[in-house]
């Protein structure tokens, strides 16, 4: 009886921490790829200025 209560408790718990990890890992993906974007966009703006002889623009 005791084994079994265990086993229906993992797996119970199991497809929420499986659907927790897959979620987390979404969106570290998503969060990093806007990060790197970002940044991308950046190098390119600036290579742009440079470019036209415009002054940097300012960070925020």
């Amino acid at each position: 009886m005791l084994q079994d209560f265990w086993a229906n408790a993992i797996y119970s718990v199991v497809p929420t921490i499986l659907v927790g990890l897959i979620f987390w890992l979404v969106m570290r993906a998503i969060i990093h790829s806007d990060r790197t974007e970002r940044k991308v966009y950046a190098e390119i703006e600036a290579e742009e200025r440079a470019k036209r002889g415009l002054p940097p623009a300012e960070q925020l």
